[in-house]
């Protein structure tokens, strides 16, 4: 089975490396690690675990020198639909961890600022 490795990157400067089998998500991952990550519905209906796609590891500049926009679907696929999340939170790189397995090597901002950049959940 394939695995990669994810790194967590808190504000404060903190980070951990955790290894996530492709048949996990991020968040069961950290639990069975030790690191805490909030969540709470595990569905992807809430905004909880949210964080934000910083980097692909294995990630290179296009051939004519310009940087591509992240692409998450790139660095994760999805269990269920992110029902929580819309359609410009996705693009701008944002990623629910409790439905969210890897499909790379990659770096993901979390914490209470990455929450508080996304809003409300759409079911408050």
């Amino acid at each position: 089975m394939t695995s990669y490795d994810v790194t967590l990157e808190w504000t404060d400067g903190r980070t951990r490396t955790i290894d996530v089998d492709e048949s996990q998500t991020v968040l069961e991952a950290a639990q069975r690690l030790g690191v805490r990550l909030p969540y709470d519905c595990r569905a992807g209906t809430c905004i909880t675990c949210v964080g934000r796609l910083l980097a692909l590891e294995d990630d290179d500049e296009s051939d004519d020198g310009t940087d591509r926009p992240l692409d998450v679907a790139d660095a994760f696929g999805y269990q269920r639909p992110p029902q929580a999340l819309t359609d410009d939170e996705r693009d701008d790189g944002y990623v629910l961890l409790c439905i969210a397995s890897p499909r790379a090597d990659c770096r993901i901002e979390v914490g209470p600022r990455v929450r508080a950049e996304v809003g409300d959940s759409p079911w408050a």
